[in-house]
């Protein structure tokens, strides 16, 4: 069952195109996360969504119901900013039940919400505090049991662990997945964070320019993406790129600056006609092999170390490949140097080909 319907949602201020054309689905029960750099659109389309700004054209569903002119209140939706919004003179309990008073909610009722949402939350011993005496990740629990306490189907989150630590991050982060696994509500959450959106999401959508470049599951968007700029995108540190020519005779092979790699196990999505196609061949640091290993893979060459990041669980080094910057991880107790020769070798049916022009995968 759809959650929530959006059918070619475009957006302007002025000439300014924010969103374009925009058509999106989303199951009931599905942690959706919309991705993407600042300034694609993602919290602009999320702000449509709650009614927080009005659309120039198309329409937006709400379990089945046409909520496209609708105040936010009547959506259905609870929603957690980016800034935590609480009232300072309020307690926490102040916080969870104002809005509820004002719609007039009983009180049993209140309490019933507020106590539901304190336990889940693990917030009962703060609900007499105020804001002011609460560390960052407990004023984001507040922030997130004021959404809960309103018993709606749909929660919308906006950036909401971008203000913490990395630390605080993390733990939310796991807060938030076992929340949706309690509750197994709509969510839609947006961030810039692929960690968060690889980790929370049943589906990933990409965002560029006002428009959903990919839709897909996390392991898919890593493993296939679509685009050059989602695969550059996904990725800590992001894929390596090497520029140069893909040709196919009796099998496709890619040359970069007179380095040829066998690409014939690679699976294409399209037809690769016609030879010295300008293409850009894709690999992740972390499918990349060093050292004694590196002999076994189907291709091997050898490269110089030029720096070495030690990171705890493994070490990324950075070298040049055929003219290219290109990185690779190693484990984290691996001694290597600067100026160090090493080989390296990789799969290349782990690889992503895009066409030089489109970006599209090949």
């Amino acid at each position: 069952m759809k959650s929530i319907e959006i059918k070619d949602l475009a957006l302007s201020f002025g000439d300014v195109k924010v969103l374009e054309h925009l058509d999106l689905d989303i199951q009931d029960g599905e942690f959706l996360v919309l991705l993407g750099a600042s300034g694609c659109g993602k919290s602009t389309l999320l702000n449509c969504i709650a009614g927080l700004l009005d659309i120039t054209d198309g329409q937006i569903f709400i379990k089945g119901k046409n909520v496209t002119w609708k105040e936010p209140k009547d959506r259905g939706i609870g929603m957690v900013f980016q800034s935590y919004a609480l009232y300072p003179q309020m307690s926490v309990e102040g916080n969870l039940t104002f809005g509820l008073k004002n719609a007039g909610v009983p009180k049993a009722e209140i309490a019933e919400r507020v106590a539901r949402a304190s336990e889940i939350l693990q917030i009962e011993p703060l609900l007499k505090r105020k804001p002011s005496a609460l560390s960052g990740g407990q004023r984001q629990r507040v922030a997130i049991g004021r959404a809960l306490v309103r018993d709606v189907d749909v929660f919308l989150f906006d950036e909401p662990l971008s203000n913490l630590d990395a630390k605080l991050r993390a733990e939310l982060r796991v807060e938030i997945k076992r929340l949706h696994h309690k509750l197994n509500n709509t969510m839609i959450y947006v961030t810039h964070d692929q960690i968060e959106a690889l980790t929370l999401a049943d589906r990933i959508a990409i965002m560029r320019g006002g428009k959903v470049l990919q839709l897909d599951s996390p392991h898919t968007i890593y493993n296939h993406p679509a685009t050059k700029y989602v695969a550059g995108f996904i990725g800590s540190p992001g894929m390596n790129f090497l520029e140069g020519t893909l040709t196919v005779g009796d099998k496709p092979v890619f040359d970069c600056n007179g380095q040829q790699i066998d690409t014939s196990r690679y699976q294409f999505d399209k037809s690769t006609n016609g030879a010295n196609r300008p293409i850009h061949f894709g690999i992740r640091p972390e499918h990349v092999v060093a050292g004694r290993d590196a002999a076994e893979q189907p291709f091997n060459t050898e490269i110089e170390v030029e720096v070495v990041e030690p990171m705890g669980s493994d070490t990324l080094v950075w070298s040049q490949m055929a003219g290219h910057e290109f990185r690779f991880r190693m484990d984290g107790q691996s001694t290597v140097s600067p100026g160090e020769k090493m080989p390296i070798g990789f799969d290349p049916v782990t690889a992503s080909l895009f066409d030089a022009e489109t970006e599209i995968r090949l």
